[in-house]
């Protein structure tokens, strides 16, 4: 890993993900967060500060030992408990049917295998537990989306693995989930880069 992927680039990504646009999405999905609650992919800990009452304890999980430092330090301004692990999407260091609530916020679109990331929520979730998730991806509108295929295979090398073009609710439904609640819509900025899905979901 060279000083681009391990140094600089998650300092990137931190500022990149506190612009205010963002907030309204963390501050819903932290409020809906309820029980013992994974954050897949929680990079440097900006959802932390979201999680509301009815958390017990928060895991958080990232592959980034940089991002993960960023997070501790964050994890010290929340009352709730707060449990960092390194690791990846796909092979969750946690038990079966563990957690109530499952949080992903922009990181569908930079795992390896979003199915079998996918997968692995499903496995940690209890009974009846809920996926919350704010994702980027494929934009309704067909010069948007060609934008996003034309620019994926050279933004996910400068953008942690980022692609633009995947399609969260497909993804999440294709994994055996129901979706319950839905929005979309795009945020400030560049339209190949600013289209959010939003909502929540349970094991179907």
């Amino acid at each position: 890993m060279g000083i681009y992927s391990a140094w600089l680039f998650p300092r990137v990504l931190d500022l990149v993900m506190q612009q205010k646009q963002m907030t309204p999405f963390r501050d819903q999905i932290g409020k809906a967060a309820q029980g013992r609650v994974l954050d897949v992919g929680i990079g440097s800990g900006l959802n932390l500060v979201f999680f509301g009452a009815g958390t017990e304890r928060i895991y958080g999980v990232d592959p980034s030992a940089e991002l993960l430092r960023f997070a501790a330090r964050r994890a010290r301004c929340t009352s709730i408990p707060v449990e960092l692990v390194s690791g990846s999407a796909d092979a969750l260091p946690l038990d079966d049917k563990s957690m109530d609530t499952v949080v992903t916020t922009f990181t569908l679109c930079s795992v390896g295998d979003p199915a079998a990331s996918l997968a692995e929520i499903r496995r940690v979730l209890k009974p009846g537990g809920k996926l919350l998730f704010a994702e980027h991806g494929r934009a309704p509108e067909d010069g948007v989306a060609r934008w996003q295929d034309r620019l994926t295979p050279i933004w996910r090398r400068i953008a942690g693995g980022c692609h633009l073009n995947r399609k969260p609710d497909e993804l999440i439904a294709s994994a055996g989930f129901h979706i319950d609640a839905l929005a979309s819509r795009y945020l400030k900025g560049p339209r190949p880069m600013a289209f959010v899905y939003a909502g929540s979901a349970h094991a179907a």
